[in-house]
């Protein structure tokens, strides 16, 4: 358990903008990160009209619009009108991924529009606005790719017909079938409010973790004996989120935009290439079902389809100019850097400052910008990005343990 949160998480969404140095920042949830080919179109335009010109992937398969005028009320109507905006009273907790491949390929389970059954649910039950925005839903198909991104409430696929109930990743003994399990997470997050709202330090507790032996307890509230030995550890982290990139065997394609930023046009090319989209928590997107010639359109476009492309192995928080923290414009010495450099690079995540905001969940070398200008990794203080790297470079990457600060906005 973590100590007492002293305030209510400042999650940002459409109603309730961040106000970056760039302007505001909007996020827009994707339930299972599904969007249609319709909606990138109007998302595009609001990015070329509104915003910097940009859409940029969340953490959790989810969307951002930068440099907005918060006084602007185009964006809310926009939204609404594309079906991206359902419910102004739960905007900020429909916080759901679910396995992008599932029902393409590999899996247990088939839990294609689950999200969907869940969304409307948890937004059909008032109560359940008062979730916090961090709090966060998942539906895994048995691979353990959306298990391991660290969900308060995960229905886990062990059998095509059955799975089990985890909550901040520990096993409760309560399952069901795959149809039945929107209805037995809504619970599970109905159940957390009543402890986070009965336990003394914690009412304003952001995740399930904060919440003393929340499985057990989340467990008995829903009238299931918690298991006698419950396992503690992490979920396993296959390790494959990065790497399924290309055309897949069954004729799907998983693409990547560089340091997950979608220009305008790019998202029209996308629009153009299949009827719908799946964005997934780890910055790639998944046209499970595209039209002739989506693999080499997109490769035109700008979008990453190699495997053995260098920008994968790069991320990037917002950086200057967006960001007032950052002590760098990170993205820029990113992309400087694949430009300039034909050397395979290490999995690395470059930020600003010492919130690593944006930090992925898997094994990574730690980058960060200092006030000097310089870069620190580790213990050691370079010059510039380059040579950050470049020790790495001969060595290959020393994960780092570093995690980022939950205080910050871009994690989520």
């Amino acid at each position: 358990m973590t100590a007492p949160r002293s305030r209510a998480d400042a999650c940002p969404g459409v109603l309730a903008p961040h106000d970056a140095a760039d302007g505001a920042l909007a996020r827009v949830r994707l339930p299972g990160g599904v969007v249609t080919a319709a909606q990138l179109r109007v998302l595009g335009g609001c990015a070329d009209e509104l915003g910097d010109g940009a859409v940029h992937l969340t953490s959790r398969g989810n969307l951002q619009l930068r440099g907005l005028d918060r006084a602007d009320p185009r964006l809310e109507s926009r939204l609404v009108a594309a079906g991206l905006l359902p419910s102004p009273t739960h905007e900020r907790v429909r916080n759901i991924v679910a396995s992008p491949l599932s029902g393409v390929e590999g899996g247990l389970a088939d839990v294609r529009g689950l999200a969907a059954v869940l969304d409307a649910l948890l937004c059909g039950i008032p109560a359940l606005a008062d979730l916090p925005g961090r709090f966060l839903f998942a539906l895994d198909d048995g691979r353990g790719d959306v298990a391991a991104e660290r969900p308060d409430v995960c229905w886990l696929a062990r059998t095509p017909e059955h799975g089990f109930l985890q909550v901040a990743g520990v096993a409760t003994g309560v399952g069901c079938a795959p149809r039945d399990a929107p209805a037995l997470l809504v619970a599970a997050a109905e159940a957390f409010l009543t402890l986070r709202a009965e336990e003394a330090g914690c009412t304003t507790a952001w995740r399930a973790a904060e919440i003393p032996a929340a499985p057990a307890r989340i467990a008995a509230v829903l009238r299931h004996e918690p298991p006698r030995d419950p396992p503690t550890q992490p979920v396993e982290d296959h390790g494959r989120r990065d790497r399924r990139i290309g055309v897949l065997e069954g004729g799907a394609v998983v693409v990547a935009p560089v340091l997950g930023e979608l220009s305008s046009a790019q998202l029209r090319a996308l629009a153009t290439s299949a009827p719908e989209v799946l964005v997934t928590p780890w910055r790639t997107l998944v046209l499970a079902d595209p039209g002739p010639g989506a693999a080499e359109r997109l490769r035109s476009a700008g979008l990453v389809t190699d495997v053995g492309d260098a920008a994968l192995q790069l991320s990037a928080c917002a950086g200057r100019p967006g960001c007032a923290k950052s002590h760098a414009d990170v993205r820029a010495d990113v992309r400087a850097l694949l430009d300039e450099s034909a050397d395979p690079l290490p999995r690395a995540h470059v930020v600003g400052c010492e919130r690593r905001c944006g930090a992925p969940h898997g094994a990574h070398l730690d980058v960060v910008a200092q006030a000097d200008g310089t870069y620190r990794i580790d213990d050691r203080t370079v010059p510039d990005l380059r040579s950050a790297l470049a020790p790495a470079l001969r060595t290959g990457p020393d994960p780092s343990p570093h995690q980022p600060d939950p205080t910050g906005v871009h994690p989520a």
